[in-house]
This record gives C-alpha cells, sequence and structure tokens, in this order.
C-alpha cells in the first residue's frame, strides 16, 4: 500500500510539473507587472538631414567679409615688420628692410654703373618685367593680347619678315616692292601649310580675311587680326609697322616681359623705348579704372632686376597741356 500511495504521489507531482511547463511555453506569462502599462524601449536618434540652400548667393551677401587690415606705417621710426626704413652701411639683410624703388632714370644710370663695375660686355639686351592689374568691373578682366609697337630706336639690326594677302596683283608687286617676302592670294595658303614659306609677320586686306580661315590653327597668334592692326588697306602704312614693330604679349594671365632696348644706347634712347612700350600696355585698359601696371622691374642680361616707378613715364598731362592740344586741334 505505501508503494503505491507513493508512486501515485510521484505521478502527481510529475504531472504538475509538466502541465506548468506547457503554461509557460504556449499561454501568456503572468508577471506582476500589467501589460497596460508604459514600458521605456530604447530608441535610435538620428542627424536630421541639413537641407539644402535655395538661396545661396543671398547667404553670401549676408556673410560679412573680413576687411584686410591696412597699417599707416609712414610716420613711424620704422616700418611695420622691418628693422628700419633703409640700411645704414653698404652690408645687411635685404629681408629686414623694404624693398627700394628706383626712379626710371635712375635705374637705367645704374645698369649702366653695373656694367662698368661688373666689366661686362657693353652690348647687352634690356629687359623688362611688368605685372598688370587685369581685373574689370563685375568680375571681368582684360583679355591677354598680343600687340605690336613701333619703338622710336629700333634696337634688331633685322628688318621683321612680313607676308602680305592681297587678291589684285598690282598690290601684290606693290608689296614686294616695298619691302615684302612674299605677296599673293589664296595661293599662298597651301605653301604655308606646309612649312615651306614663313614669316614673322601676317597682314591682309579686308576681303581675303574669310579665305585665310584654313591658316588660324597653323599661324595662331600670329593670324591677321584688326585689332592688331594686320588687317587694312593701307599697305604700305602696315608694311613700315611691322618690318620695323616691336611684339609683345601677356603671358601667365597678367605678365609682360620683353625686351626694349640694348645697354650700349644712350640714356634718352632707352627711356624713350620704355615710354612707349608702357603707353601701349596702359592703352590696353581703360584710364578711369586706376592703375594698370602693378609692379615693374628692369635688368640687363647680366645685372641684378631693379625695382623702378613706372608712373614717373605715365604723368598725366596738366590742365595747360590739355588747353594747348585743345586749341592746337581747333586750330
Amino acid at each position: 500500500m505505501e508503494n503505491s500511495d507513493g508512486n501515485r504521489l510521484h505521478q502527481q507531482l510529475i504531472f504538475a510539473g509538466c502541465q506548468r511547463q506547457l503554461l509557460r511555453a504556449g499561454g501568456p506569462a503572468f508577471t506582476g507587472i500589467s501589460p497596460t502599462a508604459p514600458r521605456n524601449l530604447p530608441v535610435r536618434t538620428f542627424a536630421a538631414v541639413k537641407p539644402q540652400r535655395k538661396n545661396q548667393k543671398e547667404d553670401k551677401e549676408k556673410e560679412v567679409k573680413k576687411e584686410r587690415r591696412v597699417i599707416d606705417d609712414s610716420d613711424s621710426r620704422k616700418p611695420y615688420g622691418f628693422t628700419g626704413w633703409a640700411p645704414v652701411d653698404d652690408v645687411y639683410v635685404p629681408r629686414f628692410y623694404p624693398r627700394t624703388t628706383y626712379g626710371a632714370a635712375e635705374s637705367v644710370d645704374m645698369l649702366k654703373t653695373f656694367q662698368r663695375l661688373d666689366f661686362t660686355p657693353l652690348k647687352q639686351p634690356i629687359f623688362v618685367d611688368l605685372r598688370l592689374n587685369m581685373k574689370l568691373e563685375k568680375k571681368k578682366k582684360v583679355d591677354a593680347f598680343v600687340s605690336t609697337v613701333h619703338l622710336p630706336h629700333p634696337f634688331k639690326t633685322e628688318m621683321n619678315k612680313v607676308l602680305v594677302f592681297t587678291a589684285d596683283a598690282n598690290q601684290a608687286q606693290f608689296a614686294l616692292e616695298s619691302g615684302a617676302v612674299f605677296a599673293g592670294g589664296v595661293e599662298l595658303i597651301q605653301p604655308i601649310l606646309d612649312d615651306e614659306i614663313s614669316a614673322d609677320f601676317y597682314i591682309t586686306v579686308p576681303d581675303m580675311l574669310q579665305k585665310l580661315v584654313p591658316l588660324k590653327n597653323k599661324l595662331r597668334k600670329k593670324f591677321p587680326k584688326s585689332k592688331r592692326g594686320a588687317v587694312g588697306i593701307t599697305i604700305l602704312k602696315m608694311l613700315e609697322m611691322f618690318k620695323t614693330g616691336h611684339e609683345y604679349m601677356v603671358e601667365n594671365d597678367c605678365y609682360v616681359r620683353t625686351q626694349i632696348a640694348m645697354l650700349d644706347m644712350t640714356e634718352e634712347q632707352i627711356l624713350a623705348n620704355l615710354e612707349t612700350v608702357l603707353l601701349d600696355v596702359c592703352s590696353q585698359r581703360p584710364a578711369d579704372m586706376g592703375p594698370f601696371i602693378e609692379r615693374a622691374i628692369i635688368a640687363s642680361q647680366t645685372s641684378e632686376a631693379l625695382w623702378f616707378r613706372s608712373e614717373d613715364l605715365l604723368q598725366k598731362p596738366t590742365e595747360q597741356q590739355q588747353e594747348e592740344e585743345k586749341a592746337v586741334l581747333t586750330i
């Protein structure tokens, strides 16, 4: 009896345990927490997408631009960032003093002095290096240009080779007699493309300009243009200009580097050539836009570079001179 009662009790315990497991697996888990009570579930946050600006121009205008601070040290004992205004001895460190800028006549005289002290050849070229302010109003700028100027004192020993395009046989013969190397019409196009003939300058009459389109890629900057004075009806005048003319161009967007004279020329001749080049350069931009030349350097082939004031040769005419010119024009 005792064994049967013990077995029965053991079976009841096992059945109760199995029933408890079934309730846990199949039915809802009953806990002390109410199912309607709010629970603090983890929430993942994301960065908000930055909206795109629709009116970027208006935002740029609202931004306050930092103005460049200009220090006026003209009345101070020494310039800002330097040891003094000028060295007191012949031996000094150049970076401790502001760069010396000379007058145009003084710089030419110094070049001649350097030649005598250094025992260098007297017959050597003089070069000028100009940095231009190519900016115009409304974010525009002056296009890089090529110009030919007639120097009052040419320094070249040989004349430039000039080719003339014209369909008129009489004009072609006249051009050859006036000093042109070649003269003719469309028959010269193919020899130029084949490199059989070439010249330093190419000029043409207006009627031939449309027929010379195949030469644009070949000649490039030498292609005749009216802005350079290479297109016109006065063949003799153009020939005289380009046979002895001096050509210069803008390099690297804002620099003009060209030869202006020889060191064995007189100081007056060098200054006259320099003034002619500077005036022609400044004529490429409106005068009311301010100074066109920001920096001017002159040097010979063997000397050091000298910064000079280009405005010395670009003085504006006085009121008296303007009145005299008006009087001459009225007469």
